[in-house]
C-alpha cells in the first residue's frame, strides 16, 4: 500500500507540470528509441551476413588455384596442427599447378576423404562476347559458369522451377541452362514457368532453359540471380577453352560440402593432403592453391557484425546518458520546489528513508514512462527503416535489446535520482518550513 501511495504521489507530482516533464521524458525516449533502432540494425546485419554465408551452402570448403591458404600439409605435425601451419613459412614456392578434374576425381575418393560428402567443380566462362539474348531481350553482365549435378546439393541451389542439371547433360555436353532468378525476370517477366523449354542465346549458340533458380539477393559474394549455369563439360569445351593439365580439363573452383561442422578444420587438412600428393609438393613446397573455410567466415562476420552492434548501442547509450543527466536536473529542481513539502512531511512524521523512497520513485516512473515510449518508437523505427534504406535488407528486434533498453531507462532513474532523492532526504523540517 505504501509502494502505490508513492508512485500516485508520484503521478500527481509529474502531471502538475506536464509540459517539463514531457521534455524530460523526451531524452529518456530518444535514448532508448535510439538504442532499439541502431542494435536492431546491427543484428539485421548479423542476420544478412549469416543468411548470405549460409547461402553459399552448408559446411562448405572453397577451393582456387594459386597462392597459400589452407592448412600447412607440410613436415612437422599431424593434419591441422599448428606445427604444420608455421612450418609453410619455412617451405620453398614453385609455380601453381591448375585444379583439374583429375583434382575432384581424387577428393571423391571416400577412402582419402572420409569427411567428405558433395564435390561440386566449376568453371567460369569469362571469354563472352554480349550478353544472353531472348528475342528482342538482353541480359548484360551475367555470370556463366560450368557445373555439376552435385553443385544443386553443394550450394543450396534447387531449382525454383524445371530441373538442374543432370548427369547425362555433363556426360553429352548439352547445350541447356538453369537461369538466374534476375536474368529470367529480365528475358521472360515474372512468370518463370515460361522460361522452360525456351532457348538462349550464348555466344551466338542456343541453349534451352531448363530451370530458374529462386531469387536470393545481392550479397558481398556476387550476385547469384543473375547468372547462368550449364554443364561444365560444355563450358569447358564449347563455350569457353578451359585446356588441359596432365591430360586432364581444368577447373575454376572445387567446392566441397563436409558431413559436420565439426570436422570442418579435420576435413580442410584431408582436403590438403589429397591436393599436395597430387601436385607433387612433397614436403618442400608450399601449396600453390587456396582453401576458404565456411565456418572461419561465419565466425569473422559474426565477430564483426558483433562488434558493429556493441558499436552502434554504445552511441545510443550515450543519448540515455544525456536523457539520465535531463531527469537528474529536473528532480533537483522538484526538490526545490517542494522544500515546504518535504519539511511539513517531516513534521508530521515522515522519515528520512520516506522522503528518499518518494523521489526515487519519482525518478524511476519519470524514467519507466519514458522507456516504455521509447520502446514502441524504437520498435517502429526498426520496422519502417528497411523500407526507406534499399541497402539495408532487414533489421531485428530481439528481446535481449528491448529489456536491455528496459533495465538502462529504470538503472538511469535509480542512479540519476539518487543524488536529488538523497538531498530532499537530509533536509531539516525547520528549515524546509521557513523556505519561500
Amino acid at each position: 500500500m505504501q509502494l502505490w501511495e508513492s508512485i500516485t504521489i508520484a503521478l500527481r507530482a509529474l502531471t502538475i507540470n506536464k509540459l517539463r516533464t514531457i521534455l524530460t521524458m523526451l531524452g529518456i525516449i530518444i535514448g532508448v528509441a535510439a538504442v532499439i533502432a541502431l542494435v536492431s540494425i546491427g543484428n539485421g546485419v548479423r542476420q544478412s551476413m549469416n543468411e548470405q554465408f549460409t547461402s553459399l551452402g552448408t559446411n562448405l570448403l572453397t577451393i582456387s588455384s594459386g597462392g597459400r591458404g589452407g592448412r600447412g600439409g607440410g613436415p612437422g605435425g599431424p593434419p591441422g596442427s599448428q606445427e604444420e601451419d608455421t612450418s609453410q613459412d619455412d617451405l620453398l614456392e614453385k609455380a601453381a599447378e591448375p585444379l583439374t578434374m583429375k583434382d575432384v576425381e581424387a577428393l571423391t575418393d571416400a577412402a582419402q576423404t572420409a569427411h567428405l560428402v558433395g564435390i561440386a567443380p566449376t568453371y567460369s566462362v569469362n571469354n563472352l562476347s554480349g550478353g544472353v539474348v531472348y528475342e528482342q531481350e538482353e541480359a548484360d553482365d551475367v555470370s556463366v559458369t560450368g557445373v555439376t549435378p552435385d553443385y544443386a546439393i553443394v550450394r543450396n541451389m534447387t531449382p525454383e522451377v524445371g530441373l538442374f542439371i543432370s548427369q547425362e547433360d555433363v556426360d553429352r555436353r548439352t547445350r541447356v541452362a538453369v537461369l538466374g532468378y534476375e536474368v529470367a525476370e529480365t528475358l521472360f517477366g515474372t512468370n518463370l514457368s515460361s522460361a522452360i523449354g525456351k532457348s538462349v542465346r550464348v555466344n551466338n549458340a542456343q541453349y534451352e532453359v531448363i530451370g530458374v533458380l529462386p531469387e536470393s539477393g545481392e550479397g558481398g559474394f556476387g550476385n547469384p540471380d543473375n547468372t547462368l549455369l550449364v554443364p561444365i563439360s560444355t563450358a569447358q569445351t564449347r563455350l569457353g577453352n578451359s585446356g588441359t593439365f596432365r591430360g586432364s580439363l581444368q577447373v575454376s573452383n572445387i567446392y566441397v560440402e563436409v558431413d559436420s561442422q565439426d570436422n570442418m578444420d579435420y576435413a580442410e587438412a584431408e582436403v590438403t593432403a589429397v591436393l599436395r600428393e597430387r601436385h607433387r609438393l612433397g614436403t618442400e613446397y608450399k601449396n600453390d592453391f587456396n582453401i576458404q573455410n565456411q565456418a572461419q567466415l561465419l565466425e569473422f562476420g559474426d565477430t564483426l557484425a558483433t562488434t558493429l552492434t556493441a558499436f552502434l548501442g554504445s552511441i545510443a547509450g550515450v543519448s540515455l546518458l544525456v536523457g539520465g543527466i535531463g531527469v537528474m536536473n529536473i528532480m533537483l529542481v522538484s526538490v526545490t520546489e517542494r522544500t515546504r513539502e518535504i519539511g511539513i512531511r517531516k513534521a508530521v512524521g515522515a522519515k528520512r528513508r520516506d522522503i528518499l523512497t518518494q523521489f526515487l520513485i519519482e525518478a524511476m516512473v519519470l524514467s519507466l514512462f519514458g522507456g516504455f515510449l521509447g520502446i514502441a518508437v524504437g520498435y517502429s523505427i526498426a520496422v519502417v527503416l528497411p523500407m526507406l534504406v534499399t541497402q539495408l535488407s532487414s533489421t531485428v528486434v530481439t528481446a535481449n535489446s528491448i529489456l536491455l533498453a528496459t533495465g538502462f531507462s529504470a538503472a538511469i532513474g535509480l542512479f540519476f535520482g539518487v543524488y536529488p532523492a538523497t538531498r530532499a532526504a537530509r533536509l531539516r523540517p525547520i528549515e524546509a518550513l521557513r523556505y519561500e
